[in-house]
């Protein structure tokens, strides 16, 4: 890293099989804890900025009122586990480091479910989604802007912080699917279900709202409406 002058690092990488982590706990506490505690220790060596991306599976759901960062931790699956392990090896360095949590993160890249919901609004009448289960999502050019605006003003850091970054708003799984159909005029019907009716192998949390004010007061942001940045990940999607 000192050979190419590098002063800052996004870490994007994880382990993000959350149902499989169930049955493979150990190759996630790889990939989500001992590789970010190998590069902490990379980074304090080198003197770089690092910037690693958590997730809402830290917190059980139990709450009703948006995660504070200095909120208690419960994570109730492998995979928020894991990453909070990776949380602790960052927060027990000496570096400088953001840590940000995020929720329900998707974009016009890779597999994730505003594409899924397109997929399957394109193949089917009507299909299920969970109704019980409450978050913001996470548009990811918009967190990947404020990654950048964060290490321009970088030296507000001086010890390892965690920050909490979502969207605005509160919504279900089943109103984020109802909402992708009606922007990509989808002739598809959501019927909300209850998680019961849907078991999956990871237990999710039921309550994933974050404050956002945090991260908003300490770099100035202007945060983005769920539903607008919505509309822009569509747009590219549908364009291509």
């Amino acid at each position: 890293m000192a050979k190419h002058a590098i002063h800052a690092v996004i870490n994007c990488a994880a382990y993000t099989a959350v149902d499989k982590a169930e049955s493979e706990e150990n190759t996630a506490y790889k990939i989500n804890a001992t590789a970010v505690k190998n590069l902490a220790e990379s980074a304090l060596r080198n003197r770089i900025f690092l910037i690693h991306i958590s997730t809402d599976y830290v917190f059980d759901g139990n709450h009703t009122q948006p995660y504070r960062t200095e909120d208690c931790t419960h994570p109730i699956s492998a995979y928020g586990r894991t990453k909070l392990a990776g949380e602790h090896y960052i927060l027990d360095s000496d570096i400088r480091a953001a840590i940000i949590r995020t929720s329900w993160l998707y974009s016009s890249f890779g597999h994730n479910f505003v594409k899924t919901m397109l997929r399957l609004g394109n193949e089917r009448h009507e299909i299920s989604v969970v109704a019980d289960q409450f978050g913001a999502p996470t548009y990811a050019a918009d967190l990947a802007n404020v990654c950048l605006k964060m290490i321009a003003q970088s030296q507000k850091i001086t010890k390892p912080e965690i920050f909490h970054y979502a969207n605005t708003g509160v919504i279900s799984w089943a109103d984020f699917a109802a909402k992708i159909m009606e922007l990509a005029h989808l002739n598809c019907i959501v019927k909300p279900i209850k998680t019961s009716d849907y078991p999956t192998a990871a237990v999710r949390p039921k309550y994933s709202v974050f404050d956002l004010s945090k991260i908003q007061t300490a770099f100035n942001l202007e945060i983005p409406e769920w539903d607008r940045s919505l509309e822009v990940c569509l747009g590219r999607i549908l364009a291509t």
